[in-house]
């Protein structure tokens, strides 16, 4: 897995490539508290190169979002592949998660945080 990030004005773009699985979750899970701990708590992470994501990667999407939450912001989802989109489904998380088209959008949606 790998991890890119960009900034769009307060807004933090995490491009993940690869799977994100009991291998990777971690890392995933320390490069978004990394980012918090930095005060970056408006997130979106772009999911258009991820093809895989098991519970591991559930879990730490959803220490992200409430950590995120806690601080006055959130984490949202971009560009999630069909497979990805039905293990969140299946597992309540397009409940939880905002859940956007394609970057621009997720970022366009913190409106005046962007």
């Amino acid at each position: 897995m790998q991890i890119a990030t960009t900034q769009h004005d307060t807004v933090l773009v995490l491009a993940i490539a690869g799977s994100v699985d009991s291998l990777s979750a971690d890392a995933l899970t320390q490069r978004f508290a990394e980012a918090i701990d930095q005060g970056a708590v408006h997130l979106v992470a772009d999911f258009a190169q991820v093809s895989y994501t098991s519970s591991a990667g559930l879990r730490a999407l959803l220490g992200t979002v409430k950590r995120c939450r806690l601080g006055g912001g959130d984490l949202r989802l971009a560009a999630l592949q069909p497979p990805v989109a039905r293990v969140l489904e299946i597992a309540g998380f397009t409940s939880i998660l905002n859940i956007f088209a394609d970057v621009p959008d997720a970022v366009a949606s913190f409106g005046g945080a962007a």
